[in-house]
């Protein structure tokens, strides 16, 4: 069997290290995958399966088309129409779809290709809500609900995918909806429970919904030596992790502020993702680290944490949570989403809760 994968990149953070674990469970079966991303560097590992849409200016000039007209997701057509030219002579058996946004590929044109294909098995794993969106990947901390009808005057038309102009979030909802309704033979796959019921409330609702919790690789992610507390002088802290992709409000950044002015100095909070700008606001007692593509190093730093926190206002199945309990780390987190489906019930608090937060982590690690 020829498997196609297609994500915004491969063997990199939480969905790349999704799709490259899939391709490789398949190509260990005896089967033929290739993974198709079109951000960031492939790792070396990857390379021997992975192939890139287009470059780095089709990506930012789909950014600069969807930041000035709002079109997110339909940029890209010279890259797309030069990929899928690749995608038929390879001639994939089945399709397995992860995050399509992120400015690298045409929505429109990968779904009428699809089309053309009905014999064709398709899967798509949902790693947020933008597929049946007119902008937004998240919606929840906007108190919106407009994706169930018909989206317009976006609230959102700000955050990411941003658009700085206009607001096509009405357009957008349609063109998604045509597009990716009327697929044969497609299965959606969401990590979470919490997804699933929204889907099923979505336009996408006449496709079958399979709910696959999110996996870590377990033979990267466990207890692992480290010297992170000796190198930064920490030793003597109670160590407070906290890790993102991206940070944001809307992961908790301006939470974490507040818990390090609220918590005395036998404690020490440890943030990794963040930008050089981001780092250079914040305050002096948060010890704070750029993103790391290394898994083991970031493994190490789940083991020296004495607990995790993920303080996240919207996510899916967040494997964060994951990774830092693989390592042996207790994981507080917020009533968010699917984020409660990966933990423990005495392990979550209320959302924006810092107080609670706080005492939490005391109960925890004293």
């Amino acid at each position: 069997m020829r498997l196609l994968e297609i994500n915004s990149v491969c063997g990199i953070r939480s969905t790349g290290r999704i799709a490259s674990e899939i391709a490789e469970k398949y190509i260990n079966e005896g089967d033929q995958c290739i993974v198709a991303s079109g951000r960031e560097t492939v790792p070396e590992k990857c390379a021997g399966y992975s192939v890139r849409i287009g470059g780095s200016f089709d990506v930012y000039s789909h950014f600069a088309l969807s930041a000035v007209f709002d079109s997110h997701g339909f940029g890209s057509k010279r890259a797309t129409k030069k990929f899928l030219k690749w995608a038929d002579e390879y001639d994939p058996d089945m399709l397995w779809l992860h995050n399509i946004h992120g400015y690298y590929i045409n929505i429109e044109m990968l779904f009428d290709w699809i089309k053309k294909r009905p014999d064709m098995k398709v899967r798509w794993t949902l790693h947020d809500c933008w597929a049946f969106t007119g902008h937004c990947t998240y919606f929840s901390y906007a108190g919106c609900d407009k994706w169930k009808t018909g989206c317009g005057n976006c609230p959102q038309k700000k955050e990411y995918p941003v658009s700085f102009i206009e607001d096509r979030s009405s357009r957008n909802f349609e063109r998604k909806k045509k597009a990716f309704t009327g697929v044969k033979n497609m299965t959606l796959i969401t990590p979470s429970k919490w997804l699933a019921a929204l889907v099923k409330e979505s336009f996408l609702k006449e496709y079958p919904v399979e709910v696959i919790n999110n996996e870590i690789d377990k033979t990267v992610f466990k207890p692992t030596e480290s010297d992170f507390k000796e190198r930064f002088g920490i030793e003597n802290k109670k160590m407070i992790l906290g890790v993102a992709s991206i940070w944001s409000r809307r992961k908790g950044l301006d939470d974490f502020i507040k818990l390090a002015g609220m918590l005395d100095d036998k404690y020490k909070i440890v943030i990794v993702g963040l930008t050089e700008k981001q780092m250079e606001k914040m305050p002096v007692g948060i010890l704070c680290i750029t993103r790391t593509n290394s898994a083991k190093e970031l493994a190490g730093l789940y083991t020296a944490a004495d607990v995790f926190v993920n303080p996240t206002y919207e996510d899916n199945y967040p494997t964060v949570n994951l990774e830092a309990k693989s390592c042996g780390t207790p994981v507080i987190t917020y009533d968010t989403g699917g984020s409660v489906e990966s933990v423990e019930p005495g392990m979550i608090v209320g959302q924006g809760d810092v107080e609670a937060l706080k005492r939490k982590i005391e109960e925890i690690v004293g």
